[in-house]
């Protein structure tokens, strides 16, 4: 079995003047570029193979990334289900003109199926949850996935009320 903190991996990148936003900070659909990008090699090497993003579950922006800052993102999985799994991204920074400590600049949760070659969800390995930490991650990404599936009852039950109407 694996355990999540032996899922984790880190990426490293300068930020650019072409992934600057009309306001001159980086925008925020690269961070999400990045961060959907290292929690999809997560989820890959855990599957074994393809799996594909399924929700952005939660992303939160937190303070500006400018140009020229060094973006560090590190992904662990939280959580694997059946054939889904929950990675956790946290960012941060080094401001480039100052020698400080690294600013903590977003957030997210995201929800991943394996699939196999024809596109059908395969099953993965259940995680071997060894730490006080690693327990915590997974009970709240539990709960998160039961928000998720009542937002999503809530939702077809609107819609059917309305058809009957």
């Amino acid at each position: 079995m694996t355990t999540p903190s032996e899922t984790r991996v880190n990426l490293s990148e300068i930020m650019r003047a072409t992934e600057a936003n009309l306001l001159g900070t980086v925008h925020g659909g690269n961070i999400m570029k990045a961060v959907d990008s290292i929690a999809g090699v997560v989820a890959n090497r855990y599957a074994g193979g393809p799996a594909v993003t399924a929700a952005l579950d939660e992303m939160s922006f937190l303070t500006p990334v400018r140009v020229g800052d060094i973006l560090h993102s590190s992904a662990q999985l939280n959580w694997a289900g059946r054939s889904s799994m929950e990675v956790g991204v946290r960012v941060e920074v080094d401001r480039w003109d100052s020698n400080t400590d690294r600013v903590h600049v977003a957030s997210a949760y995201l929800v991943f199926v394996a699939v196999d070659a024809e596109g059908r969800s395969k099953s993965v390995p259940p995680l071997d949850l060894e730490t006080p930490e690693e327990k915590r991650r997974f009970r709240e990404a539990g709960i998160r996935r039961e928000h998720r599936l009542a937002m999503r009852a809530a939702i077809e039950a609107s819609r059917a009320a309305e058809e009957s109407e």
